[in-house]
């Protein structure tokens, strides 16, 4: 759900303690839309301006930052670094925080600052402004063509946003109240009726308003009794007091598994399939929320041109390959070109130019049956023989050239199925960097001329623990899967899933003999990040690192390996995360 304004409130009201007077040490811009500001006391304040997901909070997950900061982020370094938090204020109930902030210029000079975050939706944006409340930049640039009424440029006077023609619980508590109790046509749900009169208010929130009063989500104002009414009428009393009051709780709904809505209050409208959950605090909250699906846009939109360019690449090879296969099983009619050559040079005898059919019979069958073979009238009968020898000597040779080019296009159509895998399975800017630059190597993207020489991070391995303790490494690219086994001690042991794109998987036992829980824990981990992870009953291989070979020329991350075992798992994501070292 997106942020609504009271959840907001609340989110400001447990940050204030935290940040007033706060010093920023640095700013970061991990993604378009999110700003990070570390704060002094080892803070990190999110600012994420992101249509689907805008909010600010502290957050404890560590997010990987561009190897250049976009010119947003140096600017606001700029400005802020240095700066003290004097003030966080949110407009009545708007989706709106402004954060006040006391700066000091290059000459030296104490001035202030404003960053404003519009968390409202598709039009959410992040403003820095000055001390005359000029805008000194934003996140997003709006011209006359994008809006007539509000716009939002350097230079211009910052203006806040038309207030909705909704009532305020926090300013307008009376009207309010009075609005609840008058209701609304009998035919009018009271859930729409709700989010038509009142700002700040979430769907989430008016359907559990409607559900308290009358024991339905989706019951109507003709279907409330007096009482049912009075109860109504309690819920928008006990809900401004709240607000007033600056009490809430962090709520967190849960259906399979999997976080589906968050608030700010107690809910009752959802059956046992849905967890209500408590948590000790927003910031917790948010990121338990947004974590998962974060990550999934971030690896959708870093990694959609380099999945198109890898699945182009990948079809084009997949119909080489069957083109090939085509070509193959014409030659093994070659047969036939020689048995035309025979038959053609033992009917020389009566054989005259000009013919374009002979008959002839094949002594290569029982019964000699008559078969007729098409010449070429403008060739001699010596000429046709030779014609068809040479085309049967063609294809012979063809056939030793075609078997290699397959295999050959098989490999890469496999090479390239399994960088399609790691991108499914790559989160971070220094994984898809790392798979960009494998791509270059192996030409299928052109390399980068002139301009700035990259920066190249250090790279290491996704690393987990097993339940004795003994560290798993996984690899998180073609290139990372060769440097892992090359690096690995002799004795390590080695996994990989059967037949399926995966990771390499690197148990080290350190010259210790491993458990078969350690074994059974590594091919899980070896299960799970492969194509096979949703699967049951996966099969892995694994054998010591000494019978893992790598063959010369190969495309990276393809090695044979003999002397194996097999394990069949099923890959669990519980125990993954169990296992991981942060």
């Amino acid at each position: 759900m997106p942020l609504d304004a009271i959840c907001l409130r609340a989110v400001l009201h447990e940050l204030r303690p935290q940040l007033i007077g706060a010093r920023i040490d640095k700013v970061q811009q991990p993604a378009r839309d999110q700003i990070v500001l570390l704060l002094r006391g080892n803070l990190r304040l999110l600012l994420n301006a992101g249509a689907n997901q805008p909010r600010i909070q502290l957050t404890n997950i560590l997010r990987d930052n561009p190897a250049q900061p976009p010119m947003f982020c140096m600017l606001l370094r700029k400005h802020l670094v240095g700066a003290r938090v004097l003030s966080i204020e949110q407009p009545d109930l708007e989706r709106m925080v402004i954060l006040t902030l006391q700066c000091t210029d290059e000459f030296g000079e104490i001035s202030r600052k404003q960053l404003v975050l519009e968390c409202m939706g598709r039009r959410s944006n992040l403003v820095l402004l000055d001390a005359q409340g000029r805008i000194v930049e934003c996140l997003r640039r709006v011209d006359a063509d994008l809006s007539a009424t509000r716009q939002l440029l350097p230079g211009l006077f910052y203006h806040l946003p038309t207030p909705l023609d909704k009532l305020s619980l926090l300013s307008q508590e009376e009207d309010s109240l009075a609005l609840a109790q008058r209701g609304g046509d009998a035919e009018q749900a009271v859930d729409k009726w709700v989010l038509d009169h009142y700002t700040g208010i979430s769907p989430l929130i008016a359907r559990e308003f409607a559900f308290r009063a009358g024991h339905e989500t989706d019951v109507r104002f003709g279907a409330l009794n007096d009482a049912q009414r009075g109860a109504l009428v309690q819920e928008f009393s006990d809900t401004a007091n709240a607000v007033k009051e600056d009490n809430y709780m962090p709520v967190i709904l849960y259906r399979d598994g999997k976080p589906v809505d968050f608030t700010y209050r107690s809910i009752a409208q959802y059956g046992a399939e849905t967890q209500v959950e408590t948590r000790e605090s927003f910031s917790q909250m948010l990121d338990e929320f947004y974590d998962a699906r974060e990550r999934q846009e971030l690896s959708a939109r870093r990694g959609r041109e380099l999945t198109h360019a890898v699945t182009v690449a990948r079809d084009r090879m997949a119909r080489k390959a069957e083109n090939l296969k085509h070509d193959y099983a014409a030659t093994q009619k070659r047969d036939e070109f020689r048995l035309r050559g025979d038959l053609i040079t033992a009917n020389l005898y009566r054989m005259k130019s000009g013919e374009k059919v002979l008959h002839a019979e094949n002594y290569y069958e029982d019964g000699c049956p008559t078969i007729d073979i098409p010449l070429d009238p403008l060739l001699s009968p010596q000429q046709n023989a030779a014609k068809n020898y040479k085309q049967y000597n063609k294809l012979k040779t063809a056939e030793f050239h075609l078997r290699e080019q397959i295999e050959k296009a098989e490999n890469e159509r496999a090479y390239l199925e399994s960088v399609l895998q790691e991108l499914s399975q790559a989160e971070t800017e220094q994984e898809f960097n790392e798979i960009r630059r494998e791509l270059q190597e192996t030409n299928y993207l052109k390399k980068s001329s002139g301009g700035k020489k990259e920066l190249k991070r250090a790279f290491a391995p996704r690393t987990f623990k097993t339940s004795s303790g003994l560290e798993v490494l996984v690899g998180r690219s073609n290139v990372q899967n060769d440097q892992l086994t090359k690096k690995a001690d002799k004795r390590d042991y080695w996994f990989h899933t059967q037949h399926i794109h995966g990771s390499h998987v690197i148990l080290r036992c350190a010259g210790l003999t491993p458990s078969g829980d350690d074994l059974r824990e590594a091919a899980m981990l070896a299960a799970y990040f492969s194509q096979a992870k949703e699967s049951s009953g996966v099969p892995v291989d694994y054998c010591p690192v000494k019978f893992v070979k790598k063959p010369a020329g190969a495309r990276p991350g393809m090695v044979t390996y003999d002397n194996y075992r097999t394990l069949y798992v099923t890959p669990e994501e519980g125990l993954a995360k169990k296992l991981f070292l942060r």
